[in-house]
């Protein structure tokens, strides 16, 4: 199996659940957002620390046939779309490029995950946001919305492949995916919650508050993966990947700071305050989940007040001893 991005967040989850079943996993990351400490020492994983355009022809001359790829590589966050809008641009457009060109020109054309984000919707014209509604993006001059329109490149190119060559890929749109391994360098709401709780500092609201997402543990759609891939059902088709439960930033915020005791409290800061370029928020985020639940019986299970737990943990062992691998 082949993971792009594997020391990630999402990635390194899901590169738990491959070894669990038995696969050798090759993960290539150039470790730019991802941590080696994401990953544990094992015999069936290989690290190729490039970048995937760098190391494709590598890969194309091995002797390792994958058949499954899994692509998470990505530009992470907001914070980091809004400061490097042409670097995340740049990085998801033709990185994805390269990996469907590989996969395509395989002489056993591998099963292909492409993972997307809710980005891809922009604005909205509706809630929830199903898979074939319209999409709309502010103007070009507004960076945060050079994120969603990559992304959906990405889905455009990887369904053109499916239709033209029969590579069997499938689109997972992510909804705010939480858990432990996430940090919150790049804007990441819940890690930066959690940080902040713990060391009794005010958690930073941005805005009212009253804006809802909906927040689905790692665990949950690190499962789901391999399902998609495996799942005919599932071959050129853009399917939404989350939890439709919706909460406000400011109740999140609530939640965080009850769950782990915290004395913490809220503080609210203007957008213009906290992206002195320029931000566009939604007031909404909240998927449809038929497709996901059809295709392959998709319901989260981990409950918010478990993830905030599990990421305190995490994040307490990082402090006491910040250059333990610590895993979780």
């Amino acid at each position: 199996m082949l993971v792009t991005g594997g020391a990630g967040f999402i990635g390194s989850h899901l590169v738990d659940r491959l070894l669990a079943r038995g696969d050798s996993v090759t993960v290539v990351d150039n470790l730019s957002t991802g941590s080696r400490a994401n990953l544990p020492e094992h015999e069936r994983l290989t690290l190729l620390e490039s970048g995937l355009s760098a190391a494709i022809p590598s890969l194309a001359a091995g002797r390792v046939r994958f058949e499954e790829v899994y692509h998470l590589a990505a530009a992470v966050g907001v914070q980091l779309v809004m400061d490097a809008p042409g670097d995340s641009i740049k990085t998801n457009i033709l990185e994805t490029i390269a990996l469907l060109e590989f996969a395509a020109a395989s002489d056993a054309p591998p099963a292909v995950l492409i993972a997307s984000s809710s980005e891809v919707y922009g604005k909205g014209a509706r809630s929830p946001f199903a898979e074939d509604d319209d999409v709309v993006y502010g103007p070009t001059t507004v960076a945060r919305w050079s994120y969603g329109m990559s992304k959906a490149l990405d889905e455009h190119l990887a369904l053109a492949h499916h239709r033209a060559g029969g590579l069997p890929v499938v689109v997972a749109r992510f909804f705010n995916t939480v858990g432990p391994r996430q940090v919150g360098s790049y804007g990441m709401v819940l890690p930066r919650f959690v940080a902040a709780a713990l060391a009794d500092e005010p958690l930073v609201v941005h805005g009212t508050g009253e804006q809802t997402r909906c927040f689905c543990d790692v665990r949950d759609v690190a499962a789901a993966l391999p399902r998609l891939v495996a799942e005919p059902g599932a071959r050129g088709r853009v399917l939404n990947l989350g939890s439709d439960v919706e909460i406000t930033i400011r109740r999140l915020a609530e939640t965080v700071i009850a769950t782990l005791g915290s004395g913490s409290e809220i503080r609210h800061i203007p957008y213009e305050q906290a992206f002195p370029e320029g931000f566009e928020d939604l007031a909404r985020r909240r998927p449809d989940l038929t497709r996901v639940r059809r295709v392959i019986g998709f319901e989260p299970s981990v409950p918010l007040e478990r993830t905030i737990l599990d990421i305190a943990e995490r994040q307490r062992a990082s402090r006491a001893d910040p250059a333990a691998q610590v895993r979780a």
